[in-house]
């Protein structure tokens, strides 16, 4: 993952093998993978990502809270490497309210999913079309049971007053 974030070019030419381990059967390995691939998306001039897209973003319906969480904290990376896709990727954030509850993706974890999200979406705001989409979403956190979802989305708020 750090040569993946210092030297993408160096990693690019594997990319097909990170999109392989999206699907590993070991967690870890998806786990380290969507970050990976992120970090690619700097270098990524063939537009590979743009063709897995649906393939990464699908994984915000994994029953793991660590995978949904892992592909929202790196939404941002993927935002500002590739403009092309803001609108796609602030969209398919918005939908983390709506992830389903599993044994391993709690409420509370959904809580914790909102919260990366929002920190996400605040690193390539500007770029984004549907802005008040996005503080909709953000203003339903104000009344989270959560201290520090509601601190995020103040947060995030008072920049934008």
């Amino acid at each position: 993952m750090d040569m993946s974030e210092k030297y993408p070019e160096i990693l690019y030419p594997y990319f097909d093998d990170f999109i392989v381990l999206l699907k590993s059967k070991y967690r870890i390995l998806t786990w380290n993978a969507i970050a990976i691939i992120a970090n690619l998306t700097r270098v990524d001039g063939d537009r590979k990502f743009d063709a897995i897209f649906d393939q990464y973003y699908g994984l915000l319906n994994n029953e793991y809270m660590v995978t949904v969480a892992n592909v929202v904290g790196n939404s941002a990376k993927i935002a500002l490497a590739k403009p092309h896709l803001v609108q796609r990727i602030t969209s398919e954030l918005l939908k983390v309210e709506n992830v389903k509850l599993t044994p391993h993706l709690t409420a509370e974890c959904k809580r914790v999913i909102t919260e990366h999200a929002i920190k996400s979406l605040d690193v390539f705001f500007e770029k984004i079309e549907g802005k008040e989409q996005v503080l909709s979403f953000v203003r339903k956190q104000l009344f989270s049971t959560r201290t520090s979802l509601r601190k995020e989305a103040q947060s995030f708020l008072d920049k934008r007053n």
